[in-house]
C-alpha cells in the first residue's frame, strides 16, 4: 500500500513538471507584453490571412481551454466559476474575432496618409486587442499559480467574469462600428446623412458601461498613465460622496475609501456621476485642479521662470489695422455676462526690454509670442491650473506665452469665450512692447477647447481681413461641435477622463445652454455671418467696423448680439475715463462658480480651533445647489475674493496695462463679508462636529454593525436617481456654425488657414475631428501635420509632470510649435531672476 501511494505521487509530481514546463516554455514562444496594443500597427498586413494577430487571438483561447480543462472537476463554487468564465471568454473570443477582423482591413482606408496611421476605427481595433492582451496575462496568471497552495480562487474568478464582461461589451461596440462604416464611404468618420446618436444605440444592445470602469479600468492606456486613471476615478467617486453628503466631508472621506478596495462599487458610481451628475459637479471636480495645492505644483516641480503675471484688460474699444491698411474698431465682448474685464496670464522665462512692470532689462524682445488657450470642457480651469506645461513650454522655446483666461460656461456659453479670445488677439497687436516680443512670428497653441477656440478665432481673424498667425498648433482638439457619432466618439464610454455623460454635458452648456429660448435668435444672428463672402471687416460680421477716424464709438452690433444704447453709453464712459469697472476673474476659481446668496443672520462666534479651520477654508464656502430632481444639495463652491495677493503665489504679480485701476464693486461690501464669515463659521462646525462624532464611533465600545439600507441610502443618494439613457437629456440642436465648430468653415476660408500642426492621441473622443479637419486641409493644399499618440489619454498634457510618456509627448508639442515659429537659435538666458 505504501509503494502503491510512493507510485500515485510519483505520477503526480512527474504529471505537474511537466505541465510547468510545457507552459513556460510556451508562454516564451507566446510572449507578448503588458503594454496595450499599439493602434498605429494594429492595421499592418491585415490583408493576410490570417493576420499576425490571429495568433494572439488562439493563445488565449488555447489558454483559456487549458484553465478551464483543469477546473471542469473542480467541484467547488469558485471552482466551476472559474470553468464558466474561462469557457465563456472563449465564446466572446469566437463572436468578437470576425467582428473585429473587418474592421481591422478597412481600418487603413481611414487614416490622414501612410505616414499618419490614426483614426477611430484604428482605435477601437488597438481597444480590442488590448483587451485581449489583458485576458492573456490573466489567464497566464492563473495556469502558473492555480496549484500553488494560496492561489486566491475568489481574486481570479472576478478578474476572469470582468474580462469577460469587458470583451462583450465591445463586441457591442463592434456591432456599433459595423453600422458606422455603412452609414459613410470609405475615408469619412462621419455620416454622410443626418444620423444621431440614439439611432445608433438602437441597432444593437444596451453596452454595458460598468466593466469599463471596474477592475479594467485604464487597460487600454500605458502602464504607467493606469495608476494615474485610478487614481482620478477614486478621487472622482469619492467626490461625490462629499458633493452629495450634505456638507459631512469628514465621513464623506471616510465612506469614500470603500472605492479603493471595492472596484464594482466604484464603477456603479462613476457610471451614475456619468449618467446623472450635473455640468456643475463636472466643474467642482475639475475646480480641484485650481486648489492652493495643486497651485504650488508648478512652481515646485516645473521649470523656472522669471515672469508670471496676470494682466488685466479693462473692456474698451481697441483699434487694428487690417491687412488691406483699414482702421477697424474692435468692440469689447458684451454678450452674456455683460461688460467685464479680461484677465490674460503672461509666461516668460526671461524678463525683456519693454516688458511692463519688470523695470530695465538688456536682453532684446522675443521675435516670436505664442497665443494660449487653455482646455477644461468650455467649463473649468485656467491659465493657472495648465502652467504643469506651460513653463516648460516657456522654456523650451525661449519666447513669451500670453495665455487667456476666456470666461466658462454655462454663466458664458458660446460665442462669449471665442468673443474674448479675439478680442485678446487684437490687444496683443497693440501690445507687443509690454508682453516682451516684437511680434514677429505669432504662433496659436491649444488644447482641448483652446484648440477649439483658437481654430475659431482664426477663422474669425481670417473673416475680418486681419493680420492672421503664422502657424497653430492644436492637442486633442473638438473641432466639430456636434452629435454626429463618429467611432473615436464612441471611445468616450470608456473614457476614465472624459465619460460620456461629461462630454454631452460640457458641449451643450457651452453650445446650447437654453436651445429653446436661443435657437431663432442665434439662427438669425449666425445666417447673418455666413463667412462665404466674408473676406473684409463689414458693419454686420460683429466684431468689427470700419472706422475712418479713430474718434467715436462704433455703433454696430457685437459679437452676434446687437449692442444696446446703455451698452454704448458705458463703452463711452470707459473711453472718457469718467467710469470705469472692476475687471472680474473669468476663471473657475471665481465668477463662474458664484450663486445669488442670502443673508443667514448674525454671524456667531468663533473659537481658535473653528478660526483656523475657518482659514483653512478662506477659498471655499458651503452652499447649496438643485439636483436633477429638485431637491436643496449642500456643495462646495469657492470664494469670490478678489484680493490678488491671496489669489496669486509669492512670485507672480497682477497688473492693468490699459486705463487706471479698477473700482471695488459690492461683492466687498460688509454684509458680504459677513455672509461668507457665516457659512465659513458653518462649515467649521460641521466639520468639527462630523470629526467628534466619527472619533467617538470608532473609540466607543458599541457594537459594530453593517450600515443599514436606509443609511446607504442616504448617503449614496446619487445611486438612488432614475437609471435612464445616457443620451435621453441630450437631443438638442446645435447651430451649424463655423466659429463653433471649425470643420464647418467653408473651403475658401480654409484655403487660407497658416500651416497647421494637429496633436492627438489614438484613444481621444475627439481623433475622429482632427483626422477629418486635417483631410479637409490637406485637400486644399494646405500646410498640414498630425502626430498621433499611443496609450495617452485625452489631456494628457496635465500630466506630463507625472508620467514620462506624458513629459515626451509635451516635448513634442514644443517641437512641433518651433517648426511653426521657425525662429533661429534662441539667445541663451542670462537673468538670474528666476521664480
Amino acid at each position: 500500500m505504501f509503494m502503491s501511494r510512493y507510485l500515485q505521487m510519483r505520477h503526480k509530481w512527474f504529471t505537474r513538471g511537466f505541465r510547468l514546463v510545457t507552459e513556460s516554455l510556451y508562454t516564451k514562444k507566446m510572449s507578448y507584453t503588458e503594454s496595450p496594443a499599439k493602434a498605429s500597427l494594429c492595421c499592418e498586413d491585415a490583408g493576410a490571412h490570417p493576420p499576425p494577430t490571429f495568433a494572439m487571438y488562439e493563445a488565449l483561447k488555447d489558454s483559456c481551454q487549458n484553465n478551464a480543462t483543469f477546473f471542469q472537476p473542480d467541484d467547488s463554487e469558485n471552482g466551476q466559476r472559474l470553468y464558466q468564465g474561462f469557457m465563456t471568454l472563449i465564446d466572446h473570443i469566437d463572436t468578437v474575432w470576425p467582428l473585429v477582423d473587418h474592421v481591422r482591413r478597412v481600418a487603413p482606408l481611414y487614416d490622414l496618409d501612410e505616414k499618419s496611421p490614426g483614426n477611430g476605427y484604428r482605435s477601437f481595433v488597438s481597444v480590442v486587442d488590448s483587451c485581449i492582451l489583458h485576458g492573456l496575462k490573466l489567464s497566464r496568471q492563473v495556469c502558473t499559480s492555480r496549484d500553488a497552495l494560496l492561489f486566491r480562487k475568489g481574486y481570479f474568478v472576478k478578474e476572469i467574469e470582468s474580462c469577460g464582461q469587458l470583451l462583450a461589451s465591445l463586441g457591442t461596440c463592434l456591432h456599433h462600428l459595423h453600422t458606422l462604416l455603412s452609414w459613410a464611404p470609405p475615408g469619412d468618420l462621419f455620416p454622410t446623412e443626418p444620423h444621431s446618436p440614439e439611432e445608433l444605440f438602437s441597432q444593437a444592445d444596451t453596452i454595458n458601461q460598468y466593466c469599463f470602469y471596474g477592475r479594467c479600468l485604464g487597460f487600454q492606456f500605458l502602464p504607467s498613465m493606469r495608476g494615474i486613471l485610478k487614481g482620478i476615478s477614486i478621487c472622482m467617486a469619492g467626490f461625490s460622496e462629499a458633493y452629495y453628503s450634505h456638507g459631512n466631508l469628514i465621513s464623506s472621506v471616510w465612506t469614500g475609501g470603500q472605492y479603493l478596495i471595492d472596484p464594482e462599487m466604484r464603477a456603479r458610481r462613476i457610471v451614475n456621476i456619468s449618467q446623472s451628475a450635473s455640468v456643475e459637479f463636472c466643474k467642482a471636480f475639475w475646480f480641484l485642479a485650481e486648489s492652493e495645492i495643486m497651485k504650488r505644483v508648478p512652481s515646485l516641480m516645473s521649470s523656472t521662470v522669471a515672469v508670471n503675471k496676470l494682466i488685466t484688460i479693462p473692456p474698451e474699444p481697441i483699434t487694428v489695422t487690417t491687412t488691406e491698411g483699414k482702421e477697424v474698431t474692435v468692440l469689447p465682448p458684451t454678450v452674456h455676462i455683460g461688460l467685464q474685464g479680461l484677465n490674460v496670464r503672461l509666461i516668460s522665462v526671461n524678463k525683456r526690454m519693454g516688458m511692463t512692470g519688470e523695470g530695465t532689462s538688456t536682453l532684446p524682445p522675443s521675435e516670436g509670442v505664442v497665443f494660449h488657450c487653455h482646455g477644461g470642457g468650455f467649463v473649468a480651469q485656467s491659465s493657472k491650473s495648465h502652467e504643469t506645461y506651460l513653463r516648460e513650454w516657456a522654456a523650451k522655446l525661449n519666447v513669451p506665452i500670453l495665455s487667456i483666461d476666456y470666461s466658462l460656461a454655462p454663466q458664458a456659453p458660446f460665442p462669449r469665450a471665442l468673443e474674448e479670445v479675439f478680442y485678446a488677439y487684437c490687444w496683443m497687436l497693440n501690445h507687443f512692447k509690454e508682453i516682451g516680443t516684437t511680434g514677429k512670428k505669432i504662433v496659436f497653441a491649444g488644447d482641448s477647447a483652446g484648440a477649439n477656440l483658437i481654430a475659431g478665432c482664426t477663422v474669425k481673424i481670417l473673416s475680418m481681413g486681419l493680420r492672421r498667425p503664422e502657424g497653430l498648433f492644436m492637442a486633442y482638439a473638438p473641432l466639430l461641435v456636434s452629435f454626429i457619432p463618429s467611432p473615436a466618439r464612441l471611445l468616450c464610454l470608456m473614457d476614465p477622463l472624459l465619460p460620456f455623460g461629461f462630454m454631452m454635458r460640457c458641449l451643450k452648456a457651452y453650445a446650447s445652454p437654453n436651445a429653446s429660448k436661443r435657437d431663432d435668435k442665434q439662427g438669425t444672428n449666425n445666417s447673418q455671418n455666413a463667412l462665404s463672402n466674408a473676406t473684409t471687416p463689414v458693419d454686420s460680421n460683429g466684431f468689427l467696423k470700419v472706422s475712418p477716424s479713430q474718434e467715436g464709438i462704433s455703433e454696430g452690433p457685437s459679437s452676434f448680439e446687437e449692442v444696446s444704447p446703455s451698452d454704448l453709453a458705458e463703452l463711452q464712459a470707459h473711453k472718457s475715463g469718467s467710469e470705469r469697472r472692476k475687471s472680474s476673474d473669468t476663471t473657475i476659481s471665481a465668477a463662474s462658480l458664484q450663486s445669488e446668496h442670502t443673508a443667514t443672520g448674525v454671524t456667531p462666534p468663533e473659537d481658535k480651533s473653528q478660526q483656523y479651520v475657518s482659514d483653512f477654508l478662506e477659498r471655499y464656502v458651503l452652499d447649496s445647489d438643485t439636483d436633477s430632481e429638485g431637491r436643496r444639495i449642500p456643495v462646495i463652491k469657492p470664494n469670490r475674493a478678489r484680493d490678488e495677493s491671496h489669489k496669486e503665489a509669492e512670485s507672480e504679480n497682477s497688473s492693468t496695462l490699459v486705463g487706471e485701476p479698477p473700482l471695488v464693486d459690492d461683492f466687498e461690501s460688509k454684509e458680504h463679508k459677513k455672509r461668507i464669515k457665516t457659512r465659513i463659521s458653518e462649515a467649521a462646525t460641521g466639520i468639527m462636529g462630523a470629526m467628534s462624532s466619527r472619533l467617538a464611533y470608532i473609540t466607543g465600545s458599541n457594537t459594530i454593525t453593517k450600515p443599514t439600507q436606509e443609511d446607504l441610502a442616504v448617503r449614496t443618494n446619487l445611486d438612488a436617481l432614475i437609471a435612464r439613457s445616457p443620451s435621453d437629456e441630450f437631443i438638442f440642436s446645435v447651430p451649424r456654425n463655423p466659429y463653433l465648430s471649425p470643420y464647418w468653415a467653408d473651403d475658401q476660408l480654409l484655403n487660407r488657414f497658416p500651416p497647421v500642426r494637429i496633436l492627438t492621441v489614438h484613444l481621444d473622443p475627439c481623433l475622429d475631428d482632427c483626422v477629418m479637419f486635417a483631410k479637409k486641409l490637406k485637400r486644399l493644399g494646405n500646410v498640414v501635420g498630425i502626430d498621433v499618440l499611443e496609450g495617452l489619454p485625452h489631456g494628457f498634457l496635465n500630466f506630463s509632470l507625472m508620467a514620462k510618456e506624458a513629459n515626451e509627448g509635451s516635448n513634442l508639442c514644443v517641437e512641433r510649435i518651433k517648426q511653426l515659429l521657425d525662429l533661429e537659435a534662441a539667445p541663451a538666458p542670462t537673468d538670474t531672476n528666476h521664480l
